[in-house]
């Protein structure tokens, strides 16, 4: 059992961008092609993929998930930690590493606008896209989530401050909300009490209005990409938000659009669906080909 205080043993490796590390957990066949990467969601990092990249890695699919700068395990990066220094840091990661694509792109929840930031800056390195109850530029506009914005960024803040005080330790039990291995499940409770992953991922959540900006001026996805959007929950489609959260797969010469009413938002990478997301990567994968 690991203590809450405790970091778990790295799943992974560290990766040096020029004197300070990102955590980066690699799944699947060496040379295996297109890479897969997981972009998770606000304060989310490597662990939220771990049941995704073990379908994937049975599959014979290679995979990357990583912590963000601050995150889970990794080093903190500079000011202010908006979308294009996430998407910058990637890039170098990715450089590092020598990766250079094409990538099917998968992004949860805010990732969705990093996703498409990455696809903007680099589009020669897209294979596809998979969107998981994902924000876009698009949605991001919708008057109603805009407000939810704000409402999200003041609770980021004070997540960050009960971290900091040792509020969340206490129910750190309850910090696996996706329903992961229990491999993994110790390093998502771990970081959901820790000060330093709370307070970078609210200094994420407070760029949210630059972030967006970003993603809106890198442009529209190019059609020839599919692009596959899954979501969660039983709100109908027809509802303008979830209407517009599925416009990119309507838009791709390639691609679909699932609902898995049973599933939350968390709960969609977990035990219990992450089929769902493993089945449109491959649709991606398989499509892109």
């Amino acid at each position: 059992m690991i203590r809450t205080g405790a970091a778990p043993a790295p799943r992974g490796d560290f990766v040096d961008l020029g004197g300070r590390r990102l955590h980066v957990v690699r799944a699947g066949p060496t040379g295996a092609a297109p890479l897969v990467l997981l972009e998770a969601g606000s304060f989310g990092f490597s662990a939220d993929w771990g049941v995704v990249q073990e379908k994937l890695a049975a599959l014979g699919v290679r995979s990357l998930a990583y912590d963000r700068a601050g995150m889970g395990l990794s080093d903190p990066g500079p000011a202010p930690r908006d979308g294009l220094a996430i998407v910058s840091d990637l890039e170098k990661l990715l450089e590092t590493l020598g990766e250079y694509g094409p990538f099917v792109l998968v992004g949860h929840s805010m990732a969705g606008l990093h996703v498409h930031l990455f696809a903007g800056r680099n589009p020669a390195k897209v294979a596809g896209l998979v969107l998981v109850d994902a924000v876009t530029p698009t949605v991001a506009a919708d008057v109603a989530v805009r407000h939810g914005a704000a409402q999200y960024v003041r609770l980021s803040r004070a997540a960050a401050w009960a971290a900091s005080k040792g509020l969340l330790r206490a129910i750190s039990p309850l910090g696996d909300q996706i329903g992961l291995t229990a491999e993994v499940a110790p390093h998502k409770r771990w970081a959901f009490g820790h000060p330093a992953h709370n307070r970078a991922a609210a200094d994420e959540v407070i760029q949210w209005d630059a972030t967006v900006a970003q993603a809106t001026e890198a442009g529209p996805l190019d059609p020839k990409w599919p692009v596959v959007v899954v979501t969660a929950g039983p709100a109908p489609m027809y509802l303008k938000p979830r209407a517009i959260q599925a416009d990119p797969a309507w838009k791709a010469g390639k691609g679909y659009v699932e609902n898995v009413r049973k599933a939350n938002h968390a709960s969609l990478v977990g035990r219990r669906h992450a089929d769902v997301v493993v089945k449109a990567i491959d649709f991606v994968r398989k499509a892109a080909a």
